[in-house]
């Protein structure tokens, strides 16, 4: 759960804003005049948050090959692309039937 509160309610009563999040793993929104200017989450929580956007940072799909063959010598790659485009051309499909 997420509770808003203003900057000067936040500053009156830090100690049991802190217990709530601490304690009962609730969120609290600091706002200045009604807009959010910050929130207060638990260690716990950050950590997390933390982690998830190291996480996030890193590339996936196509963008993590990158540099993923770098040390494999290019003669290598030019033989395994032959094989591939060798087996190809010998594959000659499933047979489909073609019904009226």
């Amino acid at each position: 759960m997420t509770t808003r509160v203003s900057v000067a309610k936040a500053k009156a009563e830090l100690s049991a804003l802190m217990a709530t999040v601490a304690y009962q793993g609730q969120h609290v929104i600091i706002e200045r005049r009604g807009r959010p200017m910050a929130a207060l989450v638990s260690v716990d929580d950050l950590e997390r948050i933390g982690r998830e956007r190291a996480a996030s940072a890193r590339p996936r799909g196509a963008l993590a090959l990158i540099g993923a063959w770098s040390d494999v010598d290019d003669r290598e790659i030019e033989a395994m692309v032959a094989d591939i485009y060798a087996a190809r051309e010998q594959d000659t499909g499933r047979q489909v039937e073609v019904g009226d």
